[in-house]
Parts: C-alpha cells; structure tokens; sequence
C-alpha cells in the first residue's frame, strides 16, 4: 500500500549532458540536485526506491552514444537532459504495486539517483537471500553473474577438460567464467591489463595461466603458448586485435560467446576483424547475446551460484566507489587505458 503521509525530498542524480561521440569524458555527466514525492500517488503501481548500490557496466558507454539502430538492439540510448540508468540494489521506501511493499530489497534496472521511482517488470526481481553481501546483486549475483552463467552454459555448452580463453579476465564478468569453467574441469587462461591482475587471476581466482596483455608483442603467439593445441571456448569480452589473434587459434567446432567489446566503444572508426575466414575453415560458432535474453533463468541461476558461494567455491572481488558524487568518474574508469582498477559499483551514501 502506498504512503499516507507528504514528504518531498532532495534527490541528487547524475545526468547525461548530451550524447557522446569518442572517449567520454567526466563532463558528459552531470551531477545535480531535484527533489522528489516520496509518497506514492493514490491508485499508481509504480515503487519508490532508495539506492543502495549502482552497478558500473561498460555496455553503459554504448547507451550514451548517437542513437543508431545497431546499439538500440541491445538497450535504448540514454536521453540527455536525463538521468543515465543501470543496475542498482536498491530498499523499497514506497509502493503501489502488489508485489512489493516497504522495506523489501530488490535488484534491477533504476536511474542513477539516491531515489528512484520504477515501475516493475522483467528485469527486477525482490532480493530473497540476504545471507550474502548485498552488494553481490551488482555482481556476482546480478547482471554481471548472470551474463558469465548464460554465455559460459547456455551458449558455450562446455565439456570436461576443454580449453578456455577469457579475454577481459578480472572484470566483473570474466573472473566469474573463468570459476565456472574451473568448476567444469576445464583448462583455463586469462588476458588481463596489468600484472597485479594477473596475479589475482593465478593466485585468487585459479586460472591455470594468465597474461599481461600489454606486455605482449604478439598477441598471436602469446596464446600458441597458452593453447599449444588450440582454443575450445572464448569468452570475448574486448574485440579488435585480441579477437584477430584468438580467430588464428580456435580448434574446429570452437565457440565464441561474444559478451562485449570493451577496445571498441570509444572509437568513432571501429577496427575490423581479418581473420574471419577462420570461421569457415574450423567451422567455428560466434554467437553474440544480451544478458536480458536470458533473465527467465534466474532462478535456476541462483540455485546453481549460492551453494558454491556459501561454500566458498567461488571467489569474487569487489571494487567499490563511495558516492554518488564519484559516479561520473567511476563509470569512466571503466575505460582508462591506464586503469589499474576494475570498478564493479558504487555505494550510494546520503
């Protein structure tokens, strides 16, 4: 039921300023301040929200571009003027809707803000464990996990003792597919852009090997002493040369689940790929996805992670921005080239 009581309140948000062509920037986004009703109006469905936790994904660049139809098949362009959205944790303060009340914690698509008002649907879902960090449904337990589980099991298929390639190893998603491939029996190396994430793939995620990427002079013969005997699975998390190399290394019948293309984005002339011919010669699957395809496997996602986390099977790591004030840079950071971090949210404080 909604509120009875009137209350209007200061809501900062952040905002896009107006669409974005090359690297962003931090003024692209604004930070400021609105307020906003925390009464629910009589008779209406929608949830007030106060956010916990905001999600920093890098598909997130992708919506702040010139809409085109290509990008909006994967989600719609932010609007300027308006706040950008991802994916949030977030407490209920208000609700009209019958299948949340006050109090109740859920995950799902919010506008950047310390407040939002949303109207449910597919892609929220009321929080049931609480046993685990809250912050997880960011991650682990949120897009980010739910993105390793449907590309690794659903398209991947994978088998016992197959090779696997994760590019973009320690981010928020690949340092997942690389423990679920573990946990499959599979033989698994990482790319990452520093040697201290490197070491965190060796030593806390258990990736048999790993390489610095920016180390490598030839991208090529770095994974011929990876993969001597070729390439089973690649999880592509980057694009461009990366994937011209991993192309000359596929074995026949490999798969290529192609999560996103993080070397691209900021480039207003994409690179090409010139190796394809390989797809025919080793007739080899390339299927891209959208995380949102699969989320009717929720649940059975659930049942598959939380036994392995409360176990301690499974490991994640967390970078976590305080403010909503370091949003705009903590998105961006995403996209250094120099970053040394892997931001996976941000703690929304008040």
């Amino acid at each position: 039921m909604a509120t009875t009581c009137n209350a209007t309140v200061t809501n900062k948000q952040v905002i896009l300023r107006d669409y974005v062509t090359g690297f962003p920037k931090e003024s692209d986004l604004i930070f400021t301040d609105s307020t906003i009703d925390l009464k629910i109006p009589e008779g209406s469905k929608t949830v007030l929200v106060k956010n916990l936790y905001l999600s920093c994904d890098p598909y997130m660049r992708i919506r702040m571009g010139i809409p085109d139809p290509g990008t909006a098949a994967l989600a719609p362009p932010y609007i300027p003027g308006e706040p950008i959205y991802g994916f949030s944790v977030s407490k209920v303060i208000d609700s009209g809707h019958p299948d949340y009340k006050k109090g109740d914690l859920l995950w799902g698509l919010v506008g950047w803000g310390e407040y939002s008002l949303i109207t449910p649907d597919f892609s929220h879902y009321k929080i049931q464990h609480t046993d685990v960090p809250l912050s997880y449904y960011t991650g682990l337990l949120g897009m980010p996990g739910m993105t390793a589980y449907a590309g690794f099991y659903e398209i991947c298929s994978p088998k016992k003792g197959e090779t696997v390639f994760v590019s973009a190893a320690s981010g928020a998603v690949g340092q997942l597919v690389g423990q679920f491939a573990k946990i499959m029996g599979c033989y698994v190396v990482g790319s990452a852009g520093s040697n201290e994430k490197v070491d965190l793939l060796k030593n806390k995620f258990g990736f048999d090997e790993a390489f610095n990427y920016k180390e490598e002079q030839d991208l090529n013969a770095a994974l011929k002493r990876c993969f001597p005997e070729g390439i089973d699975i690649y999880f592509e998390n980057v694009g461009g040369k990366m994937l011209d190399a991993v192309l000359l290394n596929m074995k026949l019948h490999g798969r290529i689940a192609v999560c996103g293309m993080i070397s691209q984005y900021n480039l207003e002339d994409q690179e090409g790929v010139h190796n394809l011919a390989n797809v025919i010669y080793k007739r080899i699957r390339i299927q891209g996805f959208v995380v949102s395809d699969y989320f009717d496997k929720h649940l059975k996602f659930l049942d598959f992670v939380l036994p392995y986390i409360r176990e301690g099977k499974i490991t994640y790591v967390e970078d976590i921005v305080e403010g909503l004030e370091n949003g705009p840079s903590a998105l961006l950071g995403l996209f250094h080239v120099r970053a040394s971090r892997t931001i996976s949210s941000l703690s929304v404080s008040r």
